[in-house]
């Protein structure tokens, strides 16, 4: 029962004639002039003002109207940023980020821009004709905000200039070099994290595998590779990485690290998670040949305790391509892309409809479902799972990651669930790069790791206990993906990051390596207060009693050194027909499977694992499993919905209440200080006039707080449009404000 915007259509925009005035030489040489000019505005180490317009209106969402404030607008090789002539007001936000303000856009957060001319909406393409200048300059951005800026009222030369700048920083194919991750690491402080006793395992040293491998008992089964310091042996793979212990390093080199058993975690039971990428596909009968002596050596490794039964799941087969994960979310974004009040409540009663037909719920609903069956095989069949895709970098990080979420406890806490992306999203190689587009090389922006951040999210919102950190944390880590002082999501892979992290001279000469920043140090972002926003206050960690708590050893328990299951013959046959095994058929690819039978198969009995799991009582430090059917997968409010006014709740939902929570331990701890402390009868007094302004607050907070704005001006209820507009006359009561009672006096 929301609307989307005139500009959210989901049909694509219309071609337009719109090209720059100036060249990008031209916009360059204009914008290092105008840089020199100003000198007033606020800007990071590294950031240069490029361009500015005076006498820009922005306005607001509000229906009908055209209020707004007057500032100026701005492009640096960093954000593009709207600065209001008025004089700000004293209520500093509660979360608030250091680096970014309400009003500015990094340049990699831009999505598209629109010009209107003359009352006509047309989408604004590099390198295309410009005409006339536009009267107003509508930004979508990736976060979801838009922003409407006119330039009615601004003299025609800056108009020009902004806007060409905005169009050839923005759109414009760029070099990686040229990204302002480099400028502002090369003109910050020497990046030192903070919180080092607490620091995120970033598995870029051999010691951290091996710290891995010790607390999930790999060790006995599995050892780290340091072929790959200096990236030898593939340019994809990380510098140390994780085999089984006898597998021979000469296979590693054999096919630069594809078709080798990558270990990811170990299971309870004493199994495997493993990775693969696939072998080439298209080779004549000579490299075939060689493909199959070469994986029949790798079943030889795993066909022998405790690898007797190896069950690949061939990714690239049984999920969405990356084509149609692209078009489903382009389909679903525009669904938050409001322009104005009146288009949200103009279409919301189509809305429902809308959201089934983008399918990004479904996808969602997919992605979970292929990790429960995992879990079956790893937790119910006691089968090794052997993840397989081209590169092992797309959805072998989503299951993979998924799947110890769902069955290691450790990965739902906070640090736990950062060296996870660490381990198998970074140094795994996910290509950031390209499949966000921070180059704007292509439109073949895939969101896989999006994907991934709105599957977890329904495991949060489903199991709020289990979870360390707060839904707020995943929707700020959302947002970090497009702000370009973290190298985290910037790179597509380590060796890239470690190619491009030598500083260079005004002679291009190497003068020594960059020290680049990660995202995992909140405090860079937050400032202490804001931080407790990230943590989620219903989660309660094991007590150190029962963590060193010996339990009796039951069939559940790690087996380190013995199999769980009797060993059983290995497959290892020939290579057609009968005297083929499961594995080498399940790795050679669809033109083997023609020759041969695939008869061999393990049937997935999950729906029955599924199911007996959901009868039992749910122990948040343990195994859990996400609901999958409907209605149980729903749109991440938070994220998506936060900046629409119409779409709040106020005073209302998930997030306010825990917000109350967190007001509420406050105040338990501040009574346990007075009553240690013992303070005179004023400070008290003071003390309790504290936390009953908080309390007042919170009464009229948003369901989206902490993003939504407190104040909503134009206001209607969630129902469809044709019933409200026949109560708008009759009733008013649906424009007036929450009223707050004092419960104490009554």
């Amino acid at each position: 029962m929301l609307g989307i915007g005139t500009g959210g259509a989901l049909k694509s925009p219309k071609q337009p004639s719109f090209v720059s005035y100036l060249t990008p030489e031209e916009i360059d040489a204009k914008e290092k002039e105008q840089a020199e000019k100003v000198d007033d505005v606020l800007l990071l180490p590294g950031e240069t003002l490029l361009c500015e317009a005076s006498n820009v209106f922005k306005c607001t969402q509000d229906e009908g109207s055209q209020r707004g404030v007057c500032g100026r607008l701005i492009c640096t090789n960093f954000k593009i940023a709207f600065l209001c002539d008025e004089v700000p007001d004293d209520n500093t936000p509660e979360f608030k980020n250091k680096i970014l303000g309400e009003n500015d856009i990094t340049l990699q957060c831009v999505d598209q821009l629109y010009g209107v001319f003359d009352d006509k909406k047309k989408v604004l393409i590099s390198l295309t004709a410009l005409k006339k200048v536009p009267k107003k300059l509508i930004i979508y951005c990736k976060d979801f905000r838009v922003f409407n800026f006119c330039l009615s009222y601004s003299k025609e030369e800056e108009v020009k200039r902004i806007v060409s700048g905005i169009i050839h920083h923005t759109l414009s194919p760029k070099l990686l070099k040229r990204l302002f991750l480099f400028s502002y690491t090369s003109a910050a402080p020497c990046y030192i994290a903070t919180l080092a006793k607490d620091q995120t395992m970033m598995f870029d040293k051999h010691n951290d595998w091996r710290l891995e491998l010790d607390r999930t008992k790999g060790n006995l089964c599995y050892k780290v590779l340091s072929l790959n310091e200096a990236y030898k042996v593939s340019e994809r793979l990380p510098p140390y990485f994780v085999v089984p212990l006898s597998l021979p390093e000469e296979c590693v080199y054999k096919f630069q690290g594809r078709g080798i058993p990558i270990w990811c975690w170990s299971t309870q039971n004493g199994l495997a998670l493993v990775k693969m990428a696939s072998l080439p596909k298209e080779v004549d009968d000579f490299a075939m040949q060689e493909q199959r002596m070469f994986l029949d050596s790798v079943e030889k490794t795993l066909h022998r305790p405790p690898y007797e039964e190896v069950r690949i799941e061939d990714l690239s087969v049984s999920l969405p391509s990356l084509s149609e994960i692209q078009m489903s979310y382009t389909r679903f974004k525009q669904l938050f892309l409001i322009d104005n009040a009146t288009d949200f409540w103009d279409t919301d009663s189509k809305w429902f409809s809308l959201l089934e037909s983008c399918n990004w719920l479904e996808i969602i609903r997919q992605c979970l479902k292929k990790a429960i069956e995992v879990i079956d095989y790893l937790e119910s069949q006691r089968i090794n799972v052997v993840l397989k895709e081209d590169t092992a970098s797309d959805f072998c990080c989503l299951i993979a990651s998924l799947v110890q979420i769902m069955m290691d406890p450790h990965f739902r806490t906070r640090h736990g669930f950062q060296s996870l992306i660490q381990k198998e999203w970074v140094m795994g190689g996910h290509a950031f790069l390209d499949r966000c587009n921070h180059l704007r090389k292509n439109d073949n922006e895939a969101p896989v790791f999006l994907l991934f951040l709105d599957c977890v999210w329904q495991l949060v919102q489903q199991y709020p206990l289990a979870f360390e950190f707060s839904e707020t944390y995943l929707t700020v880590l959302s947002d970090s993906i497009n702000i370009p002082i973290f190298s985290t999501f910037f790179f597509n892979s380590p060796c890239q990051r470690d190619a491009h992290k030598w500083a260079e001279d005004g002679l291009g000469k190497q003068r020594g390596p960059l020290s680049f920043y990660t995202v995992w140090d909140w405090s860079v972002q937050f400032e202490l207060k804001a931080l407790s926003f990230l943590n989620n206050p219903l989660y309660v960690g094991k007590s150190k009693l029962e963590k060193s708590r010996k339990a009796p050893r039951s069939k559940h328990q790690r087996q380190l050194s013995l199999p769980l299951t009797q060993s059983k013959t290995s497959n290892k046959r020939g290579f057609f027909k009968e005297e083929t095994g499961p594995f080498i058929k399940s790795l050679l690819g669809k033109r083997i499977s023609k020759l041969i039978n695939s008869s061999d198969e393990v049937p997935s009995n999950y729906r029955v694992f599924y199911e007996n799991w959901h009868r039992k009582p749910v122990d948040f430090h343990g195994l859990i499993l996400p609901h999958i059917e409907g209605p149980d997968i729903c749109p991440w409010a938070q994220r998506h919905l936060r900046w629409i006014p119409e779409a709040q709740v106020m005073g209302g939902g998930n997030v306010a209440a825990m917000q109350r929570i967190l007001e509420l331990m406050d105040e338990i701890q501040s009574l346990k200080k007075k009553v240690k402390e013992r303070p005179n009868s004023n400070h008290t007094l003071a003390k309790e006039n504290d936390v009953e302004t908080r309390r007042k607050k919170s009464v009229r907070r948003s369901s989206l707080y902490p993003f939504a704005l407190l104040h909503i001006s134009s206001f209607r209820p969630s129902i469809s449009t044709t019933t409200w507009r026949s109560w708008e006359a009759g009733d008013e009561l649906v424009n007036r404000d929450d009223e707050y009672f004092d419960l104490g006096s009554i």
